[in-house]
């Protein structure tokens, strides 16, 4: 076993990580020490579709890309996972081939446990069962609220909502105004609502032009965070 070495930035998004921080020290100890670091540049492949699952990843900085291929051939993006998330562990359970493509977005730390290190963790805490059961409990009732927003919400409520939880993730700065830190393209955006490039861009051009968020190359910046959250619930 080794203590991974991460900055202190890397360490602070681990150990803050909504569910990495209420698990007991001692599993969280355990954890660390059998993961490894990885540095990777932007677009680094972890996995494909189809391959078997080699091992639990936790994100320490940048994000993932999670896509999947449309039957035309194309890239899809379905979501990022954010710094102090962990991912990865259901196909380690279930032992099934992997369900989508994952790929860095920009440069990327994460930390690493093998196959063989996971299953050792569960042997040595049950604790890690309840655990992952209240994770993908969790991600279970994301993927329905999606599921609901896509059906019954206009694309500007839920454009809104992806926005907030973007300067959630990845935002920069306090108070009402926060930088995205995360660059995104338009076309990544409208993957991520699933609704077209145009119409996404026509809604973040009115939301400019209403003071609420302020529209960069390759940035976003929330002017208004409370009047984003009042677009969000509607």
């Amino acid at each position: 076993m080794h203590t991974p070495v991460l900055t202190l930035e890397e360490r602070h998004n681990i150990d803050s990580g909504p569910w990495f921080s209420r698990l007991s020290a001692p599993l969280r100890q355990d954890i660390l020490a059998r993961a490894s670091v990885r540095r990777l540049p932007d677009g680094a492949t972890l996995a494909a579709r189809g391959t078997q699952a080699e091992d639990w990843v936790g994100v320490a900085l940048g994000a993932v890309r999670v896509s999947s291929v449309s039957l035309s051939g194309k890239q899809v993006t379905l979501t990022y996972v954010e710094p102090g998330t962990w991912f990865g562990d259901i196909a380690l359970f279930d032992g099934l081939p992997r369900t989508h493509d994952a790929d860095t977005h920009g440069p990327t730390t994460l930390l690493a446990v093998s196959k063989a290190d996971f299953k050792a963790l569960l042997a040595r805490h049950v604790e890690l069962y309840d655990a992952l059961l209240r994770l993908n409990c969790r991600r279970l009732r994301l993927m329905f609220d999606q599921f609901e927003d896509l059906n019954t919400k206009p694309l500007r409520s839920r454009l809104a909502r992806q926005l907030l939880l973007l300067a959630r993730s990845y935002g920069v700065g306090g108070g009402e105004q926060v930088r995205i830190g995360l660059a995104l393209a338009q076309e990544d955006l409208a993957q991520l609502l699933g609704a077209s490039r145009q119409r996404v861009n026509q809604e973040l051009k009115r939301l400019e032009r209403e003071g609420v968020l302020g529209v960069e190359p390759t940035r976003l910046v929330v002017l208004s965070r409370e009047r984003l959250m009042n677009i969000a619930r509607r």
